[in-house]
């Protein structure tokens, strides 16, 4: 311990100011791998010891990007085994993405002022076109296979979600729809099950979307909640044959603004009982008395709920204790925040890879995240009447 008091004396005497917060975190960082190996090996550095573990292999230098500067770390290395030192464990795959999204704008020269402060606020000193390089390698292929994957088992429920972000595309900036799918299967475990990038919601983008995740084994399908789309509303009847419920909050919005403002509370308040029925049948009954209630005064709202009943009604036919994850996209919200956080940090994405690269290294995180969660989002007894042999009947689809 003396001996270390002394060299960290004559490191702060002999050092420049400028330099010193560097040093000081190069020299702490040092001796913690020396004791970290040190307990690995089971003795210290040229301690003869019967107890020795493992013998030492030299050093491997490394360059250590800090917000003090570049620390050059010398890393000790044992013949068996491995050692990394715990302060430098590899960041999550979605801040490496971030990194190497920024970095891509940085080297395509189409970086502002505020990409290069970020880039020198996560500690880097320099960018090169070979470490963008080898950082985009790296996430695009666990991002591709994530995507890639097979899909196994039945899906009962599919939640489709849309966010748009900036993207550069023939020098001019445009928005791009970034669509994610979201499923729960048969033994109510949630997962990420698809992602795509278009240029608008149309019919044929929903279409080729819902189509790849049947070509990667999607099936057993029997709800589908999504805001109000006609392209994914004709996708999902043509594809998967399966209900389809209109996001209730969404419909929600539309109808009130029909009330004037004066009226949306109590509005609200009618279309509400609707929902507090018990099942379908007086759910349906409920909604066409609101309506009828509301059409001698708000004709064009009463026309909305006749059109929409169906749609908006359609979770009611499945099990109580799914309905309030199954009647709005809700349960996707979150996540779609999490992505426009980390999206806005880039304001425009120099092509559409890089949004892939972004949020799915996300979408691979949260899918991991739900994977190790010991609760089910839906319990295994409430999912068994959704089998093939369950007597739950399916709303029709309303052309």
């Amino acid at each position: 311990m003396t001996d270390e008091m002394m060299g960290l004396r004559a490191l702060i005497e002999k050092t420049p100011d400028a330099d010193l917060l560097r040093e000081m975190i190069g020299f702490a960082a040092q001796r913690l791998m020396e004791l970290e190996v040190g307990e690995l090996t089971g003795a210290a550095y040229g301690e003869k010891s019967a107890d020795r573990l493992a013998q030492r292999n030299g050093y491997r230098d490394r360059l250590w990007e800090t917000r003090a500067g570049t620390v050059e770390l010398r890393i000790p290395k044992l013949r068996k085994g491995a050692y990394f030192p715990g302060f430098l464990e590899p960041r999550r795959m979605a801040e490496k993405a971030l990194t190497a999204v920024i970095q891509e704008a940085y080297v395509q020269g189409i970086s502002t002022r505020s990409v290069d402060e970020l880039v020198k606020a996560m500690g880097m000193s320099g960018i090169s076109k070979s470490q963008v390089s080898r950082l985009c390698e790296e996430i695009d292929g666990k991002v591709k296979a994530f995507l890639d994957r097979p899909i196994e088992g039945e899906w009962p429920y599919l939640w489709l979600d849309a966010t748009y972000v900036k993207v550069r595309q023939n020098s001019r900036v445009v928005s791009a729809a970034v669509i994610v799918a979201v499923g729960v299967n048969s033994d109510g475990r949630r997962e990420v099950l698809g992602l795509d990038i278009g240029a608008s919601e149309a019919e044929a983008f929903w279409t080729a979307f819902l189509r790849k995740l049947r070509q990667r084994g999607l099936r057993g399908v029997k709800l589908v909640i999504s805001d109000a789309h006609d392209g994914l509303k004709v996708a999902v009847a043509k594809l998967l044959h399966a209900s389809w419920q209109r996001c209730r909050v969404h419909f929600a919005r539309n109808a009130l603004a029909y009330a004037g403002k004066n009226g949306r509370r109590v509005v609200a308040a009618f279309i509400a009982t609707a929902f507090a029925q018990n099942d379908a049948k007086a759910a349906t009954s409920q909604w066409r008395k609101v309506a009828d209630q509301l059409r001698p005064t708000i004709p064009k709202l009463a026309a909305l709920m006749d059109e929409a009943e169906t749609d908006v009604l359609a979770y009611m036919a499945f099990p109580a204790a799914h309905r309030s994850k199954l009647h709005s996209v809700n349960p996707l919200e979150r996540l779609n925040g999490e992505i426009k956080r980390r999206t806005d940090v880039v304001g425009i994405f120099p092509n559409e890879d890089a949004i892939t690269r972004l949020v799915g290294a996300l979408l691979l995180e949260q899918s991991d995240e739900w994977a190790v969660q010991r609760a089910r989002y839906m319990t295994l007894e409430t999912m068994a009447p959704l089998g093939d042999n369950s007597d739950v009947s399916l709303p029709v689809l309303a052309t």
